[in-house]
């Protein structure tokens, strides 16, 4: 606020404040033209910043959209973050396959290579692209042989030295038809006074691994696979078969056996390694060892006087 004084002579007041010089007020008077000039020039610069902007945008749009484009079957997702565009991509493949994806960094004009291999039933690749840097990744799974699978033939299971079951086969127990119709074949002989008993029905792979292995320690590769079947290739494993009373050579000289030889296909049995076949079957005769095949299939395989393997018309042979 400006200050007054008083004056004795006239009784008027006069102001004491004092006036800018005429240096001060040219001083204060802004530059129009000046300014004018310094706001154009920051409005070209803005301007040329969006574009800039729009530009940058656009091109790590194109380079997702160009990976995916490239991708055969394959679920990608995009994640944007602080001006890093991440391509991450899980692949799934049945059989072996490759697939090569080319990605360019917008930022420096350089353009990186990203490839990945699938093997096998199942592999996972992940790819990451980042603005300017370009880092490569490269997933490689080894495909791991596959477990045979159960071969029918005719629609019967066939397990023999040529065809074998995965160790994963495993119906636990022999099978609820095979044991019903043992029984009614039991008390048929039964009541002709003959004792027919199973004394070896399902085994596992497991298992009949390890007969087959102390059979070799005792009687060496060669003699055992006359007689013991390896794992995998064992009819027991099935659920199918078994063995009868005593499952050695002196059954074959009982009553029991040529009851069985002579009915067993009534019931639905074979004899599944008769004598003299053993080149066909690829075992020794085994007149305890039945397998189950349905009453037609068992009659039909008995009246045309072949093994199994002839009736089919396939070997018994293992591939080492």
């Amino acid at each position: 606020m400006a200050q007054t004084n008083k004056r004795s002579t006239g009784g008027k007041k006069r102001s004491t404040a004092k006036r800018p010089s005429a240096a001060r007020r040219r001083k204060r008077r802004v530059n129009v033209p000046a300014f004018a000039g310094l706001t154009g020039v920051l409005t070209v610069l803005l301007v040329f910043g969006v574009v800039l902007l729009a530009q940058r945008s656009g091109a790590e749009s194109g380079g997702t959209e160009s990976l995916s484009a490239n991708l055969p079957a394959e679920t990608t997702t995009t994640v944007k973050q602080e001006g890093t565009t991440m391509a991450q991509t899980t692949t799934t493949a049945a059989s072996e396959a490759e697939a090569a994806v080319t990605t360019g960094s917008a930022a420096s004009g350089e353009s990186g290579q990203t490839t990945t291999s699938a093997a096998a039933t199942t592999s996972t690749a992940t790819e990451t692209t980042t603005t300017g840097t370009v880092t490569e990744a490269t997933t490689t799974q080894t495909a791991l042989p596959q477990e045979a699978q159960p071969t029918y033939i005719q629609g019967i299971l066939i397990v023999n030295k040529t065809y074998s079951l995965p160790s994963t086969y495993a119906p636990g127990d022999l099978d609820p038809t095979v044991k019903a119709q043992f029984d009614v074949m039991q008390k048929a002989a039964a009541a002709e006074g003959l004792n027919l008993y199973i004394s070896s029905g399902y085994r596992s792979y497991d298992y009949q691994k390890r007969i087959y292995n102390n059979n070799v320690a005792a009687y060496g590769v060669e003699k055992t696979d006359t007689f013991s079947a390896r794992p995998g290739h064992s009819e027991h494993q099935t659920g199918l078969a078994f063995d009868l009373n005593t499952i050695n050579d002196a059954f074959a000289l009982t009553p029991e056996s040529d009851w069985v030889k002579a009915h067993a296909h009534e019931y639905g049995f074979i004899v599944r390694y008769p004598e003299g076949k053993s080149h066909i079957t690829g075992y020794k005769y085994e007149p305890w060892h039945l397998r189950y095949l349905g009453v037609d299939t068992a009659t039909a395989v008995y009246n045309s006087g072949l093994t199994l393997e002839e009736y089919l018309g396939i070997d018994s042979v293992y591939a080492d």
